[in-house]
């Protein structure tokens, strides 16, 4: 297995440890952070979520840089994005900070482009990300790391990041959503 893929999976296995720390079994209290309370728990969460994200852009940067793009890459880097996203969004409705049917859209989605990707494997092809779906990603990321964040910096001047950009990850999302299967509709034509 190569640099990028381990990376990859290793962005994988930090779902846990970040879905464990957020929810703040330890009750580890509050903090102040630019005027702001902040759950510790919270911010640490915060911080491995962004760090997990962020092995999105290096798995990619080396896969391209050193030549080490692989079919298993192409299903597993997308496949962790989907997975630590959906835990990040299943865990901020749990935690009554995102309304639920955004999250419903956001993963339906990603259940249905999944979907999409095995009918297109079964019959060879391995389809890697296209720019709105990493546009889609990132957008989802940001206003995730926002919200878990509560806002922090933003708040000083008002601007609800958190918000604008949870609405700006869904449109995207669901762009990306209609351009996979409308370029990729032959897959569900003709199948039989």
């Amino acid at each position: 297995m190569n640099l990028p893929n381990k990376i990859t999976i290793s962005r994988i296995l930090l779902i846990p440890l970040f879905l464990i720390i957020t929810l703040d079994p330890f009750s580890w209290g509050n903090m102040h952070l630019f005027g702001v309370e902040l759950p510790i728990a919270h911010f640490i969460g915060g911080l491995i979520f962004i760090i997990a994200s962020t092995t999105d852009w290096v798995d990619g940067y080396y896969a391209r840089k050193y030549n080490l793009v692989t079919n298993l890459g192409k299903f597993l880097d997308p496949l962790a994005d989907k997975l630590l996203v959906s835990a990040a969004l299943i865990l901020l409705v749990d935690l009554e900070m995102v309304p639920s049917w955004i999250v419903i859209i956001i993963i339906s989605r990603e259940f249905a482009v999944t979907g999409l990707r095995l009918v297109l494997a079964g019959e060879g092809e391995v389809v890697a990300a296209n720019t709105l779906g990493k546009i889609k990603t990132w957008t989802q990321i940001i206003a995730i790391s926002a919200y878990l964040l509560h806002n922090t910096i933003f708040e000083l001047i008002s601007f609800p990041l958190d918000d604008i950009s949870l609405w700006v990850a869904t449109f995207f999302t669901i762009w990306s959503g209609w351009d996979y299967f409308n370029k990729n509709k032959h897959a569900l034509i003709n199948s039989k």
